[in-house]
């Protein structure tokens, strides 16, 4: 992980087309303003973190029904 300090109002570039500007910092809260094209998808990564794992949990969830049903189909089983 590359670690910058940066100040109010400076910014850094990533690649040609994505500009991250420090807008400002109160207390333990730095508020950021992001350039970027509009195909490019930006995420708070805590929200995607938890989508991921509600994903995950529903895959899951998910396989084991269908694994159970399987057993069920083959079992001769019903309902």
């Amino acid at each position: 992980m590359l670690v910058l300090t940066r100040k109010a109002n400076q910014s850094i570039s990533l690649g040609e087309n994505i500009r991250v500007t420090v807008l400002g910092v109160e207390g333990d809260r730095v508020s950021i303003g992001i350039d970027a094209p509009k195909e490019v998808r930006i995420f708070r990564s805590e929200l995607l973190d938890d989508t991921m794992r509600q994903n995950r949990e529903s895959l899951a969830s998910a396989n084991f029904s269908a694994g159970f049903l399987k057993k069920k189909t083959e079992s001769g089983e019903t309902g």
